[in-house]
């Protein structure tokens, strides 16, 4: 084995020695933890540095040493490339090498490393749990303290209090101390600031504060009674400063776990911290809550103090993340600002968002200027202005809308693309027991009361011995005041100090302490008086010594104090609650929180194709008319449905094997009248050849509506609508169908509403819903209609509750045939393009299982092919307000007046509705309300509100296949 150097080794200093290895840990950062051949490869990269270590084995005494490493192969040692050795030279001086001492290079660096990186988790980055404070801060605050700053005093320039910690307990950089002590006094970064800051201390806006010369600082009040009381006491340890020339304290005697109150956040070597600030009232409220329950659960804990509280305020959506973070120390906190909308102009009914608080650590001019981005990148759509009226009243952002934009829809796209929602991502982790450790809300208030008992206990027992020093003091005056002739005599004759103490001692029996204080009293207070004063302060010093020795025996009592102490700065400091606690949600804004909840039109072909359309895409016609072509279709497809609903609607797709699918109106790309539509097959899962035959638009779940289901062959049979809330994406059963058999059609009801349901052949029955029994999803249902051979179901309608008159009147009484005839009516539409209107009351209710009446009487080349009830949307003059828009099998759409259609009796033909010479049959009719004024100006209609079909449901009615 060679040595590396031929010249004997100067001695290395410890510090050196401590360099080389950071500067060698520095290099290794990287790759302490590597795989076998990567750590082989590496020592071989790194074999021809020369490293100097120390072990903790190694002599006191340095000698010089030679670094040696091994040659190509192994020797006797075991010894290979990578290894290191140090030689310590023995000082004898015949010149023989001393003892070697092997290292592992690795390993050296990674014990250097670990070692440095355990100093920066103690010493700079991570809070410790007993006071909730970083040594940075804990050492300002002691400072401050010692400077005599406190919150009654004045201030003082923030440059004396920052050398003052430099020069005594904090050898780091003046920017590093200032910065803290910045941030300790900002009201937006700490929920309760412990300095009081006077100047420029920076801005939510991230401004940076004014340089140390010109700010000044003193403590906040809060401070002094929470962390700094008592510190006199031998409450906590106190330990050499970095050069042994001062003591500070290990610790401060918190008396409430600070490092909830104000909570902290840090980025040590391979760990971090972040802890959300709380609110004092509830802090304490759940301290005493588990220091009368210390077996609480966390639910309980939980009805005392139920989440955060920033400083800067805002909405804490749900409580999921809350109870992950407080039950493992680790959870994400959805937090919104908070923003109103004003009306700025009640004309031109424009509108604005107000915001008036943003989530905790956001920066406000930087939100401002990220939404004036994406408005100018167009990614954000509504916003007309931005403007920051805040000042010192409080924060006003105001964001003006254009006119007709929908505030909700502008807010919620605020929420999705901007920091306007943020998340906290929790990270509990602080010293205990000397190392780092993730703990939940309970842990850390354990470890809190452990650490204030220890506290209150050390402050008792400096207590006691003090009041028992004084106390025996306080005797032995008493004593000589009582024997003051004697006492004088015995001092007159002694000859010195010494002899008067020694005769004192012996004559009256008394210690040294209680000699020299009988030797210590002035003459003034040698009256009765003064004895008084005396025998009053023994008396309070043996009350006083009692309590404390009552305290002291007995955990439960100095935890009744420790809660005692909670409730007088409960009383003192506390603040109402910033942040509102939303349990509506997490916080997921999904894509139905910004899309309008706007009427549309949805057309659907018997392909399976389906496209969405605003709408004013048809004008209203005139009876008799072609018509407009809703759009170009497929080869040999015809137009099957053809509804109205709003954007936020649940629709329930029923195909014809009795399979019910659900997705959101929104779902279905907008498209032009001319397109030809999105296949179904990509919205919901439809089986191959399966086919969908009613869709119906559900805005909510109630739990008194149902569904009614009508099948090709006649039967029927109804079903909650709850059962159809959580549908999955594969679809779920909703009526059992017998070979042969197809669901046609379902349409949404009440126990009081009447069903009307119509043959092909025109006959028609009238029930009430009541009638048909409730039944579950996989049944079959009753039958509906006696169908005569060849005949089947053509269509259904429902007449709500409200709507239905007294039927039993008979059709003298009650029929008009006149333009002016009262309604309502029942609205029949054949296949050739006939219709008529004919008055209900000319039908009378039945049970299900009948025949029916006729209801129209056909020629042999038509069918009838929907029924409406209308009559229930009325003008000044009594007429139908309603509009029905038909579709051909070629794909042309009409939109006509049903007041323009005739009335007639049940057996008359009725009049032409849609000319179809080149059409084909009508294959669809929907059913839709218009208001009076857009019917009488002829403008693009379906804008109303009140936009509706049968029973709550706009939905077209296919003919059968």
């Amino acid at each position: 084995m060679n040595s590396l150097s031929s010249s004997p080794t100067p001695s290395i200093s410890p510090s050196m020695s401590l360099s080389a290895t950071l500067r060698v840990s520095s290099f290794l950062r990287h790759n302490l933890f590597l795989a076998p051949s990567r750590a082989s490869a590496l020592r071989r990269n790194v074999s021809h540095l020369r490293f100097l270590s120390s072990s903790p084995s190694r002599r006191t005494v340095h000698h010089p040493v030679k670094a040696r490493r091994g040659g190509g192969q192994e020797d006797d040692s075991g010894l290979g490339n990578g290894s290191l050795m140090a030689v310590v030279k023995d000082g004898t001086g015949d010149g023989r090498d001393g003892r070697v001492l092997p290292f592992e290079l690795h390993k050296e660096a990674m014990d250097s490393y670990m070692a440095y990186a355990l100093s920066v988790l103690l010493g700079r980055a991570l809070p410790d749990v007993r006071d909730g404070l970083k040594p940075v801060h804990r050492r300002i605050l002691y400072a401050m303290h010692e400077l005599g700053l406190s919150s009654r005093k004045p201030f003082k320039k923030c440059a004396r209090v920052v050398g003052e910690v430099l020069g005594k307990f904090h050898p780091h950089g003046d920017n590093a101390v200032y910065d803290s002590m910045v941030r300790m006094a900002q009201d937006f970064s700490l929920r309760f600031p412990l300095i009081q800051g006077h100047g420029n201390f920076g801005s939510i806006d991230a401004d940076p504060p004014a340089a140390m010369r010109y700010t000044e600082c003193r403590l906040e009040a809060l401070t002094e009674a929470i962390l700094l009381a008592d510190l006199e006491q031998d409450t906590v340890d106190f330990v050499p400063n970095f050069d042994n020339s001062q003591k500070e304290p290990s610790l401060l005697p918190a008396r409430l776990p600070t490092l909830l109150l104000n909570g902290s956040s840090g980025i040590a070597v391979g760990m971090a911290t972040n802890i959300p600030p709380h609110n004092l009232g509830e802090l304490v409220d759940v301290l005493c809550a588990l220091i009368r329950n210390p077996e609480a659960s966390l639910q309980e804990l939980l009805e005392y103090m139920p989440g955060p509280d920033f400083p800067t305020g805002g909405l804490i959506m749900g409580n999921l993340g809350i109870l992950a973070a407080y039950r493992t120390g680790r959870g994400r906190i959805v937090v919104r600002g908070k923003a109103d909308i004003e009306l700025l102009d009640s004309k031109t009914k424009r509108s604005a968002v107000i915001i008036k608080e943003v989530p905790y650590q956001t920066n406000k001019s930087s939100l401002v200027e990220k939404i004036a981005e994406l408005v100018e990148s167009k990614t954000l759509e509504g916003i007309n202005d931005i403007r920051d009226e805040s000042d010192r009243s409080g924060m006003r952002v105001v964001i003006e809308l254009k006119r007709g934009a929908d505030p909700s829809i502008v807010l919620n796209n605020l929420y999705r693309l901007t920091a306007l929602q943020s998340s906290f991502n929790c990270n509990m982790v602080g010293i205990l027991d000397g190392q780092p450790k993730q703990m939940g809300l309970k842990e850390l208030l354990q470890a809190f009361l452990e650490f204030r008992c220890s506290v209150v206990e050390r402050r008792a027992r400096y207590k006691l011995s003090q009041a028992q020093d004084r106390r025996h003091i306080v005797e032995g005056i008493v004593v000589g005041l009582d024997n003051l002739d004697r006492v004088i005599d015995i001092i007159k004759d002694a000859k010195g100090n010494a002899a008067a103490s020694a005769g004192l001692k012996e004559e009256f029996n008394l210690s040294d302490k209680q000699a020299d204080a009988v030797l210590d009293i002035s003459l003034r207070r040698l009256n009765l008086l003064e004895r008084k004063k005396f025998v009053d302060e023994s008396a309070s010093l043996m009350e006083q010594i009692s309590k404390l020795t009552e305290l002291l025996s007995s955990q439960k009592n100095i935890l009744q104090l420790i809660e005692q102490e909670a409730l007088e700065l409960k009383n003192k400091f506390s603040s109402p609650r910033r942040s509102i606690l939303d349990d509506s949600d997490g916080g997921l804004l999904e894509d139905i929180d910004i899309i309008p909840n706007e009427e549309m039109l949805l057309a659907f072909s018997e392909k399976g194709y389906v496209k969405r359309m605003k709408p004013s895409t048809f004008n209203l016609q005139n009876r008799g008319t072609i018509g407009k072509s809703v759009g170009k279709l497929r080869v040999n497809d015809a137009m099957s449905d053809f509804i109205v609903c709003r954007s936020h609607d649940h629709v329930l797709y029923f195909s014809d094997r009795g399979i019910v699918y659900s997705a959101y109106a929104y779902k279905i790309p907008e498209s032009s009248r001319t397109a030809a539509g999105t296949p179904l097959i990509r919205i919901i899962s439809l089986s191959e050849g399966e086919r969908i035959t009613s869709i119906v638009p559900v805005s909510e779940f109630a739990e008194d509506q149902f569904l009614v289901m009508l099948t090709v062959n006649g039967y029927i049979k109804k079903v909650s609508l709850n059962y159809f809330s959580a549908i999955r994406s594969t679809g779920i059963i909703a009526i059992q169908l017998v070979p042969g058999d197809e669901l046609k059609w379902v349409r949404c009801c009440t126990n009081d509403d009447l069903v009307a349901m119509a043959s092909q052949n025109g006959m028609v029955i009238l029930s009430s819903c009541d009638i048909i029994r409730a039944l579950s999803r996989n049944t079959r249902g009753a039958i509906a209609m006696r169908l005569k051979e060849g005949d089947k179901m053509a269509s259904m309608d429902i007449i709500p509750a409200p709507r239905h008159t007294d039927l039993d009147k008979t059709a003298e009484d009650s029929i008009s045939y006149d333009k002016g005839g009262s309604g309502p009516w029942l609205l029949f539409i054949s296949e050739n393009g006939y219709g008529k209107r004919v008055p209900l009351s000319s039908f009378k209710q039945s049970p299900l299982n009948r025949v029916g009446l006729i209801g129209y009487k056909f020629s042999s080349e038509d069918r009838l092919v929907a029924v409406f009830v209308v009559g229930f949307s009325l003008t000044e003059d009594g007429e139908s307000d309603e509009q029905v828009v038909l579709v051909s099998q070629s794909g042309t759409v009409n939109r006509i007046k049903v007041r323009d259609i005739s009335i007639q009796s049940r057996y008359a033909r009725g009049v032409i509705l849609m000319r179809l010479e080149h059409a084909g049959k009508i294959q669809s009719a929907s059913l839709i309300s218009a208001s009076a004024e857009e019917a009488a100006e002829l403008l693009p209609g379906m804008q109303s509100e009140e936009a509706t079909t049968n029973a709550g449901t706009a939905e077209g009615i296919s003919m059968a296949s």
